[in-house]
């Protein structure tokens, strides 16, 4: 079996392992990127995405931070990889609520087709729960919820693996939520997710794909 590798933007590495199937493997750390701007290689699609430097981050220096304090409502933060697409995933990050009155934290998204078409989970400290949704022609949809106490302005964990149309979210290494979906089929972007206000950090973003 062969592998071979390239580098993408924003110090994310790529491998391709040649055989039955085509697998992919990404990190973003960010320390090596500019702050005050989005990532090399990201998109930022809504909200106000910039690199920011967090001496407790998991990977220091840098992290990728929704930082707009001004959004209200039902309005999806949302900044993707622009080089990264696929179907089944194996998606990890470390993420910090900071700070918000009407929503804190986020989480990843997946097989990202647009702004209102994507798969999310997300932890809310606000609300302690964990839910992982589907958001379809711009309405979110609840797929799985399950109520969990985690402390804001603290580091977490959070992974997500779908495999066909099965969806398993965990918390710190602890599986949460497993459900089933079949609205969207194919390979889509990665990215990152918060709501309204909520001001989060994120380091140390994992993902494989096929």
């Amino acid at each position: 079996m062969r592998r071979w590798g390239r580098t993408l933007c924003g110090g994310a590495v790529a491998l391709l392992v040649a055989g039955a199937a085509v697998a992919a493997a990404a990190a973003w750390g960010f320390d090596k990127d500019p702050t005050g701007k989005i990532a090399p290689g990201w998109t930022e699609v809504a909200g106000a995405w910039q690199v920011v430097k967090d001496a407790t981050a998991p990977s220091r220096p840098n992290v990728l931070a929704q930082v707009s304090r001004t959004h209200t409502g039902e309005r999806f933060n949302v900044a993707v990889v622009r080089e990264f697409r696929s179907a089944d995933v194996d998606i990890s990050v470390a993420f910090k609520a900071v700070s918000g009155r009407e929503d804190e934290g986020g989480g990843p998204v997946w097989r990202y087709r647009d702004v209102k078409n994507y798969y999310v989970a997300r932890f809310n400290p606000l609300e302690d729960n964990f839910r992982v949704y589907k958001v379809v022609n711009g309405r979110r949809l609840q797929l799985g919820s399950a109520n969990v106490k985690l402390p804001a302005k603290r580091w977490h964990r959070l992974r997500v693996t779908m495999a066909g149309s099965r969806i398993r979210c965990f918390l710190n290494g602890k599986q949460y939520l497993d459900v089933k979906d079949e609205t969207f089929k194919s390979a889509g972007q990665i990215g990152l997710w918060t709501k309204a206000d909520a001001v989060t950090y994120f380091d140390d973003l994992k993902a494989t794909g096929k």
